[in-house]
């Protein structure tokens, strides 16, 4: 794994990562209907994780001497709820995907900080989409 393959796909994540919190941010303006507080709470509460992911990538990127990406992946257009949900789920489903990919690639460059940082993000997600799964298990179509 070379440097610059590394930075550019920690590129990758971090336009993933701004996605994420402007996801958020939108959807909890959004939700509606009589569990719209919990909605709006769940959502707006990842913001935080997000935002704390977004840093160490971009403070990662900046010490292996790339240039931190700005322009976050388009947010999916969500119309309800369930379909903000799912949205977020296939989200956080593949930032944990990605993640584990990052961490072999960090390992095989040799940097172990990044490998347990990229581990605990991994962990961060997976509790994410575990919660997510679970909100929606016996949501109403």
């Amino acid at each position: 794994m070379d440097k610059q393959t590394l930075i550019d796909h920690l590129n990758e994540d971090l336009a993933g990562e701004l996605s994420a919190i402007i996801q958020y941010i939108t959807y909890a303006a959004k939700a509606t209907g009589p569990f719209r507080p919990q909605l709006a709470q769940f959502f707006l509460a990842e913001v935080a994780d997000e935002q704390m992911h977004a840093q160490f990538l971009a403070n990662k990127i900046v010490a292996l001497g790339g240039e931190p990406i700005t322009t976050p992946e388009p947010v999916p257009e969500a119309a309800t709820n369930r379909e903000m949900l799912t949205a977020v789920l296939t989200a956080e489903l593949r930032a944990a995907k990605n993640y584990s990919n990052r961490a072999q690639e960090a390992e095989e460059f040799g940097d172990k900080g990044l490998v347990v940082q990229l581990e605990d993000m991994v962990r961060d997600e997976s509790g994410h989409s575990e919660e997510t799964e679970r909100m929606l298990r016996d949501w109403p179509l």
